[in-house]
């Protein structure tokens, strides 16, 4: 089930195999297909059975609407994308692009004409779950949970090999159609602003900085030879297809970017719960097998726990980050409302504060770490983090990877996570 798809946020109905039980994370202690209860769809879900929530259905968006606001995912959030690379793809092209929106926790993407409402949200414990909405106001509202065919795409080496979910770019056609032998990326924080949003609309300006998104290839003999200077810095986009049919005209660029970090931090936070719960689950195996102490660690185990905890805080961290050599501005309220939901010190400062001079955020520390999914980390995973940025924070010689820390910038998020998350900090304290 791809709700994002290739070059793009891959996030719904593709694929035509099924989970199979060779899979870790469809093992204990992860049990991946059996029902999860603990996201917001499966909260949603309990409350229209129950009947103390309705969902609301327009000749225009269907259900749209009434989901964003059930989940309260802001409209400002909107990103766009046309390429056909959605099970639904009959129905998108650069004239028709498909919508997406989302929280911290919750995606939803939406097709004009579309049979279903898509939807990836976040188990903190199993990763990403697949649902679709059907448009129908005949028919009670009831999301189905995909039975396997997400993860065919949706947990791969491209998601860190768990649930997860992902942008891509590519050169695309004028149809929508990726020229896929032209090569696609994996885009994230550390991916360079050129190879950006191939497949996307884009609004908002970046200077001099070119990306590949709001154009399509029209040679199909050299489908890399793209005209980025009619992509760049793009504002308004009603003479490309038809705005007056979406929530809002936008295409944020500022959306866009935290959508790539936030995916990425997101399956990382997936690993490093998989990875801790199987390594424990497996102790306690092998501890009742040899009849050793039922809290005894094994070595095995905690090189698991370290490794996912490094490969998490180098990105929490910004480690690699793509630099920004000019000013980025988005076009709609998104970047307003994004960091006014943020929890800040006694100096107003937060996680979520945006920078967009030179780097994504002006203190390079991601927001997740107040997630559900990083609050429900085993505690040793979590101390294992916590003691790792301790080390990096507060040394007055960085390690080489960390460099690009300032010691403004350590102290600042030193300081911010003291105040705003003191559980998790003074677990890094602890002996």
């Amino acid at each position: 089930m791809r709700l994002w798809a290739l070059p793009f946020l891959l996030v719904m109905l593709s694929g035509t195999s099924h989970l199979g039980g060779q899979e870790p994370y469809d093992e204990e202690p992860i049990n991946y297909s059996e029902k999860s209860e603990d996201n917001p769809i499966a909260r949603l879900q309990a409350k229209l059975d129950e009947g103390t929530e309705d969902l609301a259905f327009d000749e225009d968006h269907g259900f749209l609407k009434s989901v964003l606001q059930a989940l309260e995912i802001s409209q400002e959030s909107q990103v766009l994308v046309y390429s056909k690379t959605s099970f639904q793809l009959q129905a998108i092209s650069p004239r028709t692009p498909r919508a997406l929106y989302y929280n911290d926790h919750t995606y939803v993407g939406w097709v004009q004409g579309g049979d279903v409402v898509e939807v990836m949200t976040t188990d903190p414990i199993r990763g990403e779950i697949f649902y679709t909405l059907q448009q129908d106001p005949e028919e009670k509202p009831q999301f189905i949970r995909d039975q396997g065919q997400c993860t065919v795409c949706h947990a791969s080496s491209r998601t860190q090999r768990v649930p997860g979910g992902l942008v891509r770019s590519a050169f695309v056609n004028a149809g929508g159609m990726p020229h896929y032998g032209a090569g696609t990326f994996n885009t994230d924080q550390t991916s360079p602003f050129s190879e950006r949003w191939g497949g996307w609309y884009v609004t908002g300006s970046h200077g001099a900085m070119r990306h590949m998104g709001n154009v399509v290839s029209r040679d199909r003999h050299d489908p890399e030879n793209i005209d980025r200077e009619d992509g760049a810095n793009v504002t308004d986009l009603s003479k490309r297809f038809k705005v007056e049919t979406y929530l809002t005209q936008h295409s944020d660029i500022v959306a866009l970017m935290v959508l790539e970090h936030q995916l990425q931090m997101q399956n990382l936070i997936t690993l490093a719960s998989h990875e801790s719960r199987r390594a424990t689950h497996h102790d306690q195996i092998m501890n009742k097998a040899l009849e050793r102490a039922a809290d005894y660690v094994s070595d095995s185990t905690t090189r698991r726990i370290n490794n996912a905890a490094e490969k998490l805080v180098r990105y929490m961290l910004f480690v690699d980050e793509a630099k920004l050599t000019d000013e980025v501005k988005g076009s709609s309220r998104f970047a307003e409302e994004f960091q006014a939901i943020a929890p800040t010190d006694t100096q107003g400062r937060s996680l979520r504060e945006l920078d967009l001079k030179t780097r994504l955020f002006k203190y390079p520390c991601s927001y997740m770490v107040y997630s559900e999914s990083f609050e429900q980390l085993p505690q040793k995973m979590q101390a294992t983090i916590a003691k790792r940025l301790h080390e990096i924070l507060s040394g007055s010689n960085p390690e080489e990877d960390y460099q690009h820390l300032s010691a403004e910038d350590r102290q600042a998020i030193r300081e911010i996570l003291a105040e705003t998350k003191p559980q998790f900090w003074a677990l890094g304290q602890a002996k």
